[in-house]
């Protein structure tokens, strides 16, 4: 009994060794890496929920947290996606690029102490589009289709 709990237990061990070096290693480290997104934009996230909006500083933290969100956006971007998932990283480029311009338009409607609404409104739209196609992406990892109704999804044969 003992033989074969050490014989089970070498090929588990050698199983798992062989499946965690090459291209199984790739994902590996693209999942390890999306996780790791995944959970600092759920971090920034609920720290913007939690500034107090009552507060002095309410706008600088706001902008401090978006201007962070707007990183995890870029690395993102620069991520290397596995083959199988390639098709996605027009995606991840544009979701940084629509992220990108909300920061920056955030910034511009709140400048100088005042608030312009229309910068704003422009910003959240960007912020919604950047999300929309995070969303788009996490969707397809998880071998799903999305259900968009703008979104047009084209098989290859």
């Amino acid at each position: 009994m003992k033989k074969r709990f050490i014989l089970l237990f070498a090929a588990v061990l050698t199983t798992a060794f062989l499946t965690s070096c090459g291209r199984d290693s790739e994902l590996t480290q693209f999942r390890n890496s999306m996780d790791d997104f995944c959970t600092k934009v759920s971090e920034i996230d609920s720290a913007i929920n939690g500034i107090d909006a009552e507060s002095e500083n309410a706008t600088a933290e706001l902008l401090s947290y978006l201007d962070e969100l707007d990183a995890a956006f870029q690395s993102f971007a620069d991520m290397d996606f596995p083959d199988e998932f390639d098709y996605l990283e027009e995606l991840a480029d544009q979701s940084s690029t629509y992220m990108t311009e909300a920061v920056s338009s955030y910034h511009d409607a709140f400048r100088d102490g005042s608030y312009d609404e229309y910068a704003a409104a422009y910003a959240k739209e960007n912020y919604s589009r950047a999300y929309k196609r995070l969303q788009i992406i996490i969707a397809f990892l998880h071998g799903e289709e999305p259900d968009d109704a703008d979104l047009t999804i084209e098989y290859e044969e």
